[in-house]
Order: C-alpha cells, then sequence, then structure tokens
C-alpha cells in the first residue's frame, strides 16, 4: 500500500520533474540529453555478463572509482556499467573512466522505468554507493532475482529520523538489500534499526582515492608561481560564500582567497564576488582578493594549490562535504558545525589533529588564518592528515571481496 502510493505521489510530480531538468539544462546542457534513460528507456546493447554500479553524483563517482576499476581487474569477463543521476556526476564519470565503462542515466524510481532498465541490462549485481535507497528500484531488482549492494554506506543520526518517519515504505527497501557494507559502526547501527539485514562495516571508500598527481603537480606549480598564501573555501553552498567572506579581516595584501561553489550552476553568482576566475586567467593579478575556482573535477589542483581549506557545505544545515580529500592532498582543514554527513571522517580527522571544527563561519575564519602564519602548526595538520589516510585505506578490498561472495552465492543458486 505504501509504496503504491509513493508511485502514485511520483507520477504525480512527474512534470515537475522533466521542467526542472529543463530548467537546470540551461546551464547544464547535459540534463537535456538522453531524457528516454530517465524512463528506462537505453538504446545501447545489452550483455550476458554485467556489473551495475549506482553514483548519484560527483562525490559518489569519486568515491567509487576505486572500486569500479578493481571490479575491472578481479572479474575480466563482466561489463561495468555505471549509471548517475546528474549531469556533473556523468561528466566525472567519463572523466574518471573513459570508455571503460557503460555510462547511462538511472531511470526515475517508477515500476515501468524501472522493469525496463532490469530487463535490458540484467545485471548480476548491483552496487549503490552511499545512501541510494529506492523502493522501486529495490523492489524490481528483487523481482527479477538481482542482488543489490549498499556500498560505503552511511546513515546519519538526522537522516535515520527521516526515514523512520516513513518505516513502512523503507523498511522493506531496506530488507530487500542483500548486504550493507557501511562506513561505521554507528551507520551500521542505525541501518539494522531500519530494516537492513545483513550490514558489515567496511570502512569509506573515500580513503582509497588516488590523487590526480598531475592535477596535484600543476596546482603546487600554480601556488609556487603566485607568491602568495591561498586560503581555499573548497565545495562551498549557497550563502556560505558571503558569509565566511565578511568575517575576513581587511585584506593584508597577500592573501588570495580560492572560492570553489560546490555546483556548477552557481559559478555566474559566485563570479560576482571574484576579481579573477580560473576558466578565463592563467593566474589571478597581484591585487586580486578573491579568485574563482570556476572549473569541475580539479579539486586535487585546488588542494595541492591551498595553504588552508575551510570545507562547504558546512556552515550551513547541509551536513558537510568530503574532507578526505583535503587530509590525503597534506591540507589542514577547517570545519563549520554541520558534517553529520561525514560524521565518522570528522570525528577521525579532528581526533588526529588533521582538522578543526568551529562553531561558525567567523570562527572559521579566524583559526584558519591563525594556521596560514604558523608554520609548525600547518605542517603538523597537513601531516596528520595524509597519516589519517594512510591509516584508513582498505575499504576498497573488503567491498570487493563482498562483491564476490555475492556474485558467487548468486552463481550456486
Amino acid at each position: 500500500m505504501w509504496r503504491l502510493l509513493y508511485t502514485v505521489a511520483l507520477g504525480v510530480a512527474m512534470p515537475f520533474a522533466l521542467a526542472r531538468l529543463w530548467w537546470r539544462g540551461r546551464t547544464e546542457p547535459g540534463y537535456r540529453r538522453r531524457i528516454g534513460e530517465r524512463f528506462g528507456h537505453y538504446r545501447d546493447s545489452t550483455s550476458s555478463n554485467l556489473l551495475w554500479v549506482h553514483a548519484v553524483s560527483v562525490g559518489e563517482a569519486r568515491a567509487s572509482a576505486e572500486l569500479v576499476r578493481a571490479l575491472a581487474t578481479r572479474f575480466p569477463d563482466y561489463e561495468v556499467l555505471i549509471t548517475c543521476t546528474t549531469a556533473s556526476g556523468r561528466e566525472a564519470l567519463k572523466e574518471v573512466h573513459g570508455e571503460s565503462v557503460r555510462i547511462a542515466w538511472l531511470p526515475y524510481d517508477t515500476p515501468g522505468a524501472v522493469r525496463r532498465f532490469v530487463e535490458h541490462y540484467r545485471p548480476r549485481l548491483g552496487i549503490l554507493v552511499e545512501t541510494e535507497i529506492w523502493p522501486n528500484l529495490l523492489a524490481g531488482c528483487a523481482e527479477f532475482g538481482v542482488p543489490v549492494l549498499l556500498a560505503n554506506a552511511r546513515m546519519s543520526e538526522k537522516s535515520a529520523e527521516g526515514y523512520q518517519r516513513f518505516g513502512s515504505l523503507m523498511r522493506p527497501a531496506l530488507a530487500s538489500l542483500a548486504a550493507v557494507g557501511a562506513q561505521s559502526e554507528q551507520d551500521a547501527g542505525r541501518l539494522r534499526q531500519l530494516g537492513a539485514r545483513r550490514v558489515e562495516v567496511l570502512g569509506n571508500l573515500k580513503f582509497d582515492s588516488a590523487i590526480d598527481e598531475a592535477k596535484a603537480a600543476e596546482g603546487r606549480a600554480w601556488r609556487a608561481r603566485l607568491g602568495r598564501p591561498v586560503l581555499l573555501l573548497a565545495s562551498t553552498r549557497d550563502g556560505e560564500e558571503e558569509a565566511l567572506l565578511s568575517a575576513l579581516l581587511p585584506w593584508d595584501g597577500k592573501l588570495l582567497v580560492v572560492v570553489v561553489p560546490r555546483h556548477l550552476r552557481r559559478f555566474e553568482a559566485v563570479a560576482a564576488l571574484a576579481g579573477s576566475r580560473r576558466t578565463r586567467t592563467l593566474a589571478p593579478d597581484p591585487q586580486d582578493q578573491i579568485h574563482l575556482g570556476d572549473t569541475m573535477g580539479e579539486m586535487d589542483f585546488y588542494y595541492a594549490a591551498a595553504d588552508v581549506a575551510l570545507i562547504g557545505g558546512s556552515f550551513a544545515d547541509l551536513g558537510g562535504q568530503n574532507l578526505i580529500e583535503a587530509c590525503a592532498a597534506g591540507v589542514p582543514v577547517v570545519l563549520g558545525p554541520s558534517m553529520f554527513n561525514f560524521a565518522e571522517a570528522t570525528r577521525l580527522a579532528v581526533e588526529a589533529g588533521a582538522a578543526v571544527q568551529v562553531a561558525d563561519a567567523r570562527e572559521a575564519i579566524g583559526v584558519a588564518l591563525s594556521v596560514l602564519v604558523d608554520q609548525e602548526r600547518k605542517k603538523k595538520m597537513g601531516a596528520s592528515g595524509r597519516n589519517l589516510c594512510e591509516a584508513h585505506r582498505g575499504a576498497t578490498q573488503k567491498h570487493l571481496q563482498l562483491c564476490d561472495e555475492l556474485l558467487s552465492a548468486r552463481a550456486r543458486g
């Protein structure tokens, strides 16, 4: 009954979903391409041996990259299909994997679209990255006998409360999962309480993400040419730039603030705050105080160029963005109060001395500026971040072992 009501609600919302695709396509044309795939209509050929990974957007695309490569190595007789939801995610998948995988849109979660998707591809195993729990999709996979693994799974206390309110809808979906690879014991406990059956703590795939050394080298060279300290506002969300920039002290004539918004669609709005932008100049002029990082897929460049990084999404009640990339690059990290989507990584980074979590934007700027002028502290925090990432590698192999087990069980069954 609850899934029927959910499906009816989706049907009512569909015209608005299509209008939103068209609207977002003004700044991101990818949203207007292959719209048929959103309804389960695919034009590519089928394969009898196919592994399916769903990575909703850029963060999941990069988090799952090492797992996808490991799957291709471990199962050379299988093709890999990766689905996504956002245009930036699709571009990130192309950049990371090129032509080595198939890429498609995940269909809307309606029974017909899901059925067409599963009938067309007939994957031997499905892997959903992080918290992609779609009731009709999971029901369709169960109907066709496709085992599904929820990989790198996280479930914050806030998200768990939301899922609990719709327990009659979400509990059967979670129960249908073949297995869950949780990031932490806390995530695992919440997922079990919500109905997931087989839950194992496998760690965070993001710790296994490889740095693009070419981009990092480019970033270090860019920073050396500047000859100025660089404060990075990384993956910022709406309203955060103004709050952080307004907390800065009067300009000292040296500091360069580099702002990299989380979403491409906000580049033009944030450009009004900046004196220069990466797509239009090789390097900012000496008098520039704010430089806009208006490129996608270059966080390794920006972190390598930075002296200190403030992580966006944490100064509004949005749960934060990935801080592990900054730690891996050896950049001191300053976090706002809202990091519930990365609670375990935040705890580990703060305890290791790689990050500082503060109450608001003003305190964040104060801490960042103090680290900038304290070379010993900056060096120590950077080393702590690298050591933290090295110590927590290994989630990819644990997930791969579970995938192997699920495939073997299906072959036997």
